[in-house]
């Protein structure tokens, strides 16, 4: 699956693990509502295009999917700044 890496110089490598790395800080970086959402961008980050098959929870599970990410972010993150800020979609 990862060939690809065969044939690269060093040059080109190096420009890939930055690449890589720019992806990785931006997925890290996010905050706020932008928690909540899967990554596209940091899916096209590999080589390999696929049509991610997404399988979407009913609104119930979700929802309590949605609660029990917010409550690890208590235990993970309990001095982490709180916003009050509303979700505005960006479409």
């Amino acid at each position: 699956m990862d060939d690809d890496l065969d044939v690269l110089t060093r040059a080109d490598l190096l420009a890939e693990v930055k690449r890589l790395r720019a992806g990785i800080r931006a997925h890290r970086d996010a905050t706020g509502h932008d928690l909540c959402w899967h990554h596209p961008d940091l899916w096209a980050l590999l080589p390999e295009r696929v049509d991610p098959a997404l399988a979407v929870p009913a609104w119930a599970p979700f929802m309590r999917g949605c609660v029990a990410y917010r409550a690890s972010l208590d235990r993970q993150a309990p001095d982490a700044p709180r916003t009050e800020g509303d979700y505005t979609a960006a479409d």
